[in-house]
């Protein structure tokens, strides 16, 4: 895939650069990320990652929660200017460790980073691009892949904001283990938003 797709075009914009500025930093959701994480990182105790890769890492509110978890390198794949201006000026990684562009196509080697995920973004992907974007988190994680999605039993669209073809709902954890079988399922969990603030968040630890 080498030409943006509409959701792409979507997230580069005006749009996007919206999303950037709401997404400010709050210490109560910052704590609350924590300790979504810090289970997810508990299940790799014994081989934790050295590297970590955030897909579609916006202004980067995971990875500064798993600042507070881990000295790993941190690497970033973000489609927005402005977001990627904010994870360099705000110490979180060097300009050379954040890249432009799409799940679908990442700047990396195979087996860049022993850790890769996303957190809220593959909702955001059309389904018809899907599996490439997939397989290309698999082909950078040498170890380990996170998922963090909203979840739905069956594959459904909605309504997003006001745009159509914007968000789009499954049951995440089986797609990747039905693209990888051989894939272990380390853990998963759920992050309610009634008692966590963040929103209604099911996550999977994968280990390769």
């Amino acid at each position: 895939m080498t030409q943006d797709t509409e959701q792409l075009k979507f997230w580069r914009g005006d749009f996007g650069n919206a999303y950037t500025d709401r997404n400010a930093i709050d210490p109560s959701l910052l704590r609350a990320r924590v300790a979504m994480w810090a289970p997810i990182l508990a299940e790799l105790v014994g081989a934790p990652p050295r590297s970590i890769l955030e897909v579609g890492a916006n202004i980067g509110n995971n990875l500064r929660a798993l600042r507070q978890l881990t000295d790993a390198e941190f690497f970033a794949l973000e489609p927005n200017a402005k977001a990627r201006d904010v994870l360099v000026e705000d110490g979180l990684m060097p300009r050379t460790n954040v890249r432009d562009g799409m799940a679908a196509a990442i700047d990396l080697p195979d087996g860049a980073v022993d850790l890769a995920f996303t957190s809220g973004v593959l909702i955001h992907i059309h389904p018809d691009d899907l599996e490439a974007s997939c397989r290309e988190i698999h082909r950078v994680a040498e170890r380990y892949v996170v998922c963090i999605e909203y979840f739905a039993d069956t594959p459904e669209e909605i309504e997003y904001r006001g745009h159509t073809e914007r968000l789009f709902k499954r049951d995440f954890g089986s797609y990747w283990l039905d693209l990888f079988p051989e894939m272990e399922t380390a853990a998963y969990g759920f992050a309610w938003k009634r008692l966590t603030g963040l929103d209604n968040l099911t996550w999977w630890v994968f280990r390769k």
